[in-house]
């Protein structure tokens, strides 16, 4: 296979947000004494690539939807303007290897985080000339398999020639709903019930070597 489309997920395979996000949440969580205790980074972990409204109500049990919302306004605003001031840890080799990428591959994000979330990534990191489109749940509303399809159909790829690279199950399954390959990063947060999935790369790099090798 021909793979010329690379579509990603953002946190836990492009870069770590952890340390700026986490300040967030503790701020907005605590000002309301919604948490007893500090949350950790290491506390997130289970929680990235999911929906906010998810990670809240799991976090404070018994949340209304009302006082969730309330939250999600300002977790969301804050976090758009910080990110965009201090970003968060690139995986080493990510600009590189992007930059590498991008002269002979089309690059596309699908995340489900908030809208705007994708946009500071790119303004922190002045990636935007790096990738064609992007698409966020928080601006659809969608699952990820929907934004999956709705960017391919939008800029008109091929399931032949495209590829998914994530780090979660919910990115392989959202991969496999639109008969897409998926190349897993094991640096990432999530893990896959098949645990012995290939391909997979261990450091984002490898990614130029397992393109070339992907079958459906």
């Amino acid at each position: 296979m021909d793979t010329k489309n690379l579509v990603f997920d953002l946190d836990g395979t492009l870069w770590d947000p952890r340390a700026t996000i986490i300040k967030i949440w503790n701020k907005v969580l605590g000002k309301r004494q919604l948490i007893q205790r500090e949350i950790k980074p290491e506390d997130m972990d289970q929680y990235m690539g999911l929906l906010a409204h998810d990670i809240i109500k799991d976090i404070v049990p018994g949340i209304s939807d009302l006082q969730i919302r309330e939250l999600l306004s300002e977790i969301v605003a804050e976090e758009n303007k910080i990110l965009r001031i201090q970003g968060g840890i690139l995986y080493d080799g990510v600009e590189a290897t992007l930059k590498s990428l991008s002269s002979t591959h089309s690059l596309f994000i699908v995340s489900n985080c908030q809208d705007g979330y994708i946009e500071s990534f790119l303004e922190y990191y002045q990636f935007n000339d790096l990738f064609t489109d992007f698409e966020s749940h928080g601006r659809t509303q969608k699952p990820k398999a929907d934004n999956i399809k709705l960017l391919m159909e939008r800029n008109q790829l091929s399931i032949e020639d495209s590829v998914y690279i994530g780090d979660t199950q919910t990115d392989y399954d959202s991969a496999r709903a639109n008969g897409l390959p998926f190349v897993f990063c094991e640096y990432g947060f999530g893990k896959l019930a098949e645990s012995l999935y290939e391909p997979s790369i261990l450091t984002f790099p490898d990614l130029k070597v397992h393109i070339s090798d992907i079958a459906r």
